[in-house]
């Protein structure tokens, strides 16, 4: 029975999955390498946390009762004893493989170990480790606490065990969970990834101004955030980091990132965490 859950990553995605679980009863215990991240992901859960008090989708009980469950994991090896570990550590396959060594000598033999890697193929994680049918993607969408959708992606390796238990604790925070094959991207930004990168062509090219490409899809097409406001939320460098595995993995420039695109991340203009991307935060 999984009781306690062990996040490695305390940046945005890791801070919201540890949020997630939390509130649905789990005892988390949050990894980062680096010793600042956790106090911000701590502040970030808070914040979270009250506007869901504000806006009466929970109580205050409950509230602290998700608090109380986040715990700061010191070091790596404070996972030792949980029952289920996912990563969502920078998108680097090198640094996500290292990471998945170092869990997978750490952790029981029976424990899974889940990546939320949004485009790294799961198959090459699990050629790192001794326990390739226990190694799945768990692919959240940002901000995990209000975005319902998690991919549950299946390498050739990956048992029908694993992914049952994947699918049902994606269930028991409340998500939907759709099951997907091991492919550069997988469904989401297989999809969503041509989009945003047709989207900043068009911009590039003067089709239109951001706030006019943006409203168009938004009131044309019935989406609820236009492509170029929604790369600003996701991070303008893990659109390109995306791109580029996809490209290089499905063996076709038209998943490449725009140029317009890779001046952009170039210049540190990521979207929302830096104030500045298609449009200003500040």
């Amino acid at each position: 029975m999984i009781r306690e859950v062990g996040v490695a990553g305390a940046g945005t995605m890791g801070a919201g999955i540890a949020q997630a679980f939390a509130q649905a009863g789990y005892r988390v215990r949050l990894y980062d390498s680096a010793p600042e991240a956790y106090a911000r992901a701590r502040e970030a859960i808070e914040r979270s946390l009250a506007k869901l008090v504000e806006k009466q989708a929970i109580g205050s009980a409950d509230r602290e009762a998700a608090l109380g469950r986040i715990h700061r994991a010191a070091s790596i090896e404070a996972l030792d004893a949980a029952d289920f570990v996912i990563e969502a550590i920078v998108e680097d396959a090198d640094e996500k493989r290292t990471l998945f060594t170092a869990l997978d000598a750490l952790v029981r033999p029976d424990v899974v170990l889940a990546s939320n890697t949004s485009s790294i193929q799961i198959a090459t994680l699990a050629a790192v480790t001794r326990r390739p049918a226990q190694i799945v993607g768990m692919h959240f969408m940002n901000p995990v606490p209000l975005m319902p959708l998690v991919e549950v992606v299946r390498a050739v390796t990956t048992s029908h065990a694993t992914v049952e238990v994947v699918t049902a604790l994606a269930r028991s925070l409340g998500k939907t969970p759709v099951e997907a094959a091991d492919r550069p991207g997988f469904i989401a930004n297989r999809v969503l990834m041509p989009m945003i990168n047709e989207a900043v062509s068009a911009l590039a090219d003067a089709v239109g101004t951001a706030e006019a490409i943006d409203t168009v899809m938004k009131l044309g097409m019935r989406h609820p955030m236009g492509p170029l406001a929604l790369a600003d939320l996701i991070g303008l460098d893990v659109c390109a980091a995306i791109m580029d595995v996809m490209a290089k993995g499905l063996g076709s420039d038209k998943y490449a990132p725009h140029s317009l695109l890779r001046r952009m991340v170039a210049q540190g203009k990521l979207g929302r965490k830096t104030g500045e991307g298609f449009y200003r935060y500040r």
